[in-house]
């Protein structure tokens, strides 16, 4: 530890921190732009110009390393003036369009400009002008004029995205921020560079010119798409959803968030939107008011089990539903006397589950991993966040191995990060290889493989990163999790895990993956699984905020099946699932719910709506709950949801990524379907801008040449 004395006080601070990090220990705000604590050290905007005692002249708060008893001051005269002297150059060019500015009002130039700018300029020569860019449907670098320079953007996309993407070209004024030629900015992560540009220069396309920042208010959220359980600050105006941005919360999503989490409330205005009940009638749809549809579900369920038995009803639900909603679709069920309920509606294989499958390790520890091995997963496209926590781990040192297929891995930049040795096979041979890995490792520590494998030298080359090292993982993706043969995977990864020292866990697919086992969302006593409901199994179902057709591994077939069902009810945000429903319920979406969802890791995070539902819309556990007063249901008298909470989660979570399965490496035809990062669920697959960016163009364009 250092000592220093920073304006009069006392700072102690680990040896080769700046002074910037001193201050920031302290208390102490010294002014600054390019800085951030997330990105390197660029010290380009000289704004944190810091008295340091003996210096000749002010020095860079961010980029001065501290010394035993230095002392500097912040608010010197020297200081000052220095400081000073920065913001009139850096106006010099800064175009005077605050007012039509969608940074005004949160923005950093703007804020320092009051304390350390003149009140006139003392140039008068033409301020330069900087030509626009178009860099895709996110980002607008419409007002490149604003730009100071400070390279955060550049920085983001280099250490975090893992994408150089923008760049600074030219030089001294001549200097732009620019992508390269013809190119466009399409990481998953890009919209994070609309948050930490200090100017106006990079904003919002989607938010553009639609309120002012004074004009909103701010509620939290969680995010409902992948299983990071990104934390959410939802902006509201006139109670429309108008901005969203990250919450920081270090232990889940830093200061980031992906671009579906902030881009996919454009689908809450969608012309999809359900607003009011409706029940098809002589193959026409029908609006009604909710007495009349929930009466017409609770009378053709009654005859159903009445004529067929309760096994005939079911419930295909979505793991993006909260985990209010997916107690009470099983209590539902299971009250009417079935076992009929699931949520792996993109699985091949449904074996029994000993426990919650789940991430094995805290979101935190994986930018502290040395060694991983990844098996089944698009890494960077399916959990954008968990790859940037790995990435910032491959930077200090760790090693990623991985066992995919070329769909997933279709060359060394694909996951933006250094994979130290791939296997890039068919989903079918992902067994086998690793059983090679597990054969690699038995011989080199004398123990007996659990399955027969070769020892080729790409399984070596992995067995060996993981035998180094201390902090490790073995790491199962959505593509592992869907696949036919999934309990063998997870037994393989299991037996080599023991052996060298690792944890195994479960990258989640979805929002409430957890949530949903801990629920118990899935059958527990012999009841119909997903794909048994899927291919017609049923005479009643219940579809809970799902669209079988592309969230399921049955896809087009699955509306074949479920016309089979006499009596289909969807309950969804859209207008969906009309091909074969008889009644449509809309239910709001998580902004206009309270709920909660269980992330990878199990933290359970809660959140309340942030807008009143649109039209005749109410929250799904309300009409669960409504649906099993007329059904005549026991434990049906919530008030809240957090009663309903209270009673979803009486028992803890079992935790457990064990298996007794045995190892089947027999070679499958079955591919496992894995939602494209702009597919995964109905929100992000109506966000018009979602649907603009390159990867869903990518998807479209490969749909067509099928």
């Amino acid at each position: 530890m250092v000592e220093i004395e920073l304006d009069g006080k006392k700072v102690e601070v680990v040896e080769g921190s700046m002074v910037m990090h001193a201050a920031e220990k302290a208390g102490t705000y010294i002014p600054h732009f390019c800085y951030h604590k997330k990105l390197s050290i660029a010290a380009n905007c000289r704004m944190c110009l810091v008295d340091v005692e003996k210096a000749p002249k002010p020095m860079p708060a961010c980029a001065t390393p501290v010394t035993q008893g230095m002392i500097v001051r912040t608010k010197s005269d020297k200081a000052i003036k220095a400081q000073k002297s920065v913001m009139e150059f850096l106006l010099i060019n800064h175009p005077l369009d605050c007012p039509i500015c969608d940074q005004g009002g949160e923005c950093q130039l703007q804020d320092l400009a009051v304390g350390y700018g003149a009140s006139s300029s003392r140039y008068e020569e033409e301020k330069r002008v900087v030509f626009h860019k178009d860099v895709g449907p996110l980002i607008s670098m419409e007002e490149m004029s604003r730009c100071i320079h400070c390279t955060r953007c550049v920085r983001f996309g280099q250490e975090v995205a893992g994408v150089m993407e923008l760049g600074m070209s030219h030089r001294g004024e001549h200097s732009e921020i620019e992508t390269f030629v013809g190119h466009s900015v399409d990481s998953e992560l890009s919209g994070n560079m609309i948050d930490i540009c200090p100017v106006g220069a990079l904003t919002s396309k989607p938010f553009r010119y639609q309120a002012r920042t004074w004009e909103l208010s701010r509620r939290k959220s969680v995010s409902p798409h992948d299983s990071t359980g990104a934390n959410l600050i939802v902006q509201v105006k006139n109670n429309k959803v108008m901005r969203v941005v990250p919450l920081e919360n270090e232990a889940v999503n830093e200061c980031w968030i992906a671009d579906r989490d902030r881009f996919s409330y454009e689908a809450l205005d969608s012309q999809d939107r359900l607003t009011q009940p409706m029940i098809k009638h002589g193959g026409e749809w029908k609006t009604v008011d909710w007495q009349t549809a929930l009466e017409y579900v609770a009378k053709s369920f009654k005859h159903i089990q009445a004529e067929h038995g309760a096994s005939s009803i079911g419930a295909l639900v979505s793991p993006h539903s909260t985990v209010e909603e997916l107690y009470l679709a099983g209590a539902l069920v299971r009250g009417l006397g079935s076992d009929n309920i699931d949520y792996r509606l993109r699985h091949a294989e449904f074996a029994k589950s000993e426990g919650v499958h789940w991430l094995g390790t805290s979101i935190e520890s994986l930018t502290q991993l040395q060694r991983v091995l990844v098996v089944g997963t698009n890494l960077r496209k399916d959990h954008p966040l968990f790859a940037q926590r790995i990435r910032q781990a491959v930077r200090h040192g760790a090693a990623v191995n991985a066992i995919t297929s070329k769909a997933l891995f279709k060359n060394a930049d694909a996951w933006a990060l250094r994979v130290a040795n791939a296997v890039v096979t068919e989903a079918s041979a992902w067994g086998q290889a690793l059983a090679d890995v597990a054969a690699a490792i038995a011989a080199e520590k004398g123990v007996t493989a659990p399955a027969a494998g070769q020892a080729t030298a790409q399984a070596q080359a992995i067995a060996k990163s993981l035998l180094g090292g201390e902090r490790k993982a073995v790491l199962l993706g959505n593509a592992a999790a869907h696949h036919a043969q999934a309990s063998s995977l997870l037994a393989l990864a299991n037996w080599i895990a023991a052996q060298t020292g690792a944890t195994v866990g479960y990258l989640t697919e979805a929002a409430n993956t957890v949530g949903a086992q801990w629920v118990k969302a899935q059958p527990q006593a012999g009841g119909l699984h997903a794909g048994q409901m899927l291919a017609g199994g049923l005479k009643a179902v219940i579809l809970l905020n799902t669209e079988p057709e592309f969230d399921s591994a049955a896809g087009k077939q699955a509306a074949e099946g479920l016309s089979k069902v006499d009596t289909v009810v969807t309950l969804s945000p859209f207008k969906t699932n009309l091909a074969f429903s008889d009644v449509l319920l809309p239910i709001a979406p998580f902004t206009e719910t309270s709920g909660s969802f269980a992330n990878a890791e199990g933290r359970l995070q809660s959140f309340h709506a942030v807008v009143k539902p649109l039209g005749d819309t109410r929250p799904a556990w309300k009409v669960l709950r409504v649906l099993g007063n007329l059904l005549g249901l026991p434990g049906f008298e919530f008030e809240s949801s957090q009663e309903v909470l209270t009673a979803a989660t009486a028992t803890p979570p079992a935790l457990n990524n064990a298996t007794q399965a045995a190892i089947t490496l027999a070679a499958s035809t079955t591919e496992p379907v894995v939602a494209s990062i702009y597919q995964l669920d109905g929100l992000v697959r109506r966000a018009p801008s979602l649907q603009l960016t390159a990867d869903a163009r990518a998807v479209r364009e490969e749909g067509v040449a099928a």
